[in-house]
């Protein structure tokens, strides 16, 4: 087998997605870490979201189509019981975790330091896809006081609008989306090999 028959093998096995028992375990328990993660968070009125840290595990475990169902699956449940609203980030959720899949298959949650790196380039997508959505939706902003406390304040300078809003959304991003993959990391670093092995679909493996 040559090299462009191995990356393409590689390539495929790294989007295809196969309805399994590890996947029917994966996506709800996923879904469920999020769901609670982000309403302890709006709860307690934290300056974080946290509603994605069950999407990097999934991503982490399973690969990005897992990571990105979870995340949709979990945006259209949290908008039919506590923000309605919170459908229209489905599109983010689905972004981040198609972004951590792939940085994950690229060994950047192997070290505390590539971690950092993978949460800036992962809040960077979030922002890009959630400003526009925040425009449409609110104005511009967040939801977070200290986030949108920056938007006011460049709005007030007359920065235009999108530039406000990208910053306002990326630095609650940039903070949020670190203290997660910091938490992700450090859980999957716990987990027993076997649980790994067993989302992963290798059960067998050693």
């Amino acid at each position: 087998m040559d090299s462009k028959e191995i990356s393409s093998k590689n390539k495929a096995s790294f989007w295809s997605f196969k309805l399994s028992a590890h996947a029917m375990t994966l996506i709800p328990a996923a879904v469920g870490i999020n769901y609670v993660a982000k309403a302890f968070a709006e709860g307690l009125k934290l300056p974080v979201w946290l509603g994605s840290l069950g999407t990097f595990l999934a991503s982490m475990l399973g690969g990005p189509v897992a990571g990105a169902i979870s995340g949709f699956i979990n945006h259209v449940i949290y908008s039919l019981t506590l923000s309605p609203l919170s459908a229209v980030y489905a599109l983010t959720s689905i972004a981040i975790g198609l972004a951590v899949g792939w940085l994950n298959q690229r060994g950047f949650f192997k070290r505390p330091v590539t971690v950092l790196l993978a949460a800036i380039l992962i809040a960077l997508v979030s922002a890009v896809i959630s400003t526009p959505l925040n425009v449409i939706f609110w104005g511009g902003q967040t939801g977070i006081a200290w986030g949108d406390a920056l938007f006011a304040s460049l709005v007030a300078k007359h920065v235009n609008i999108w530039i406000a809003s990208f910053l306002d959304e990326f630095v609650l991003d940039l903070l949020d989306k670190t203290v997660v993959a910091y938490l992700a990391f450090l859980i999957y670093k716990q987990l027993p090999k076997r649980l790994v092995y067993f989302f992963k679909g290798t059960e067998n493996e050693k």
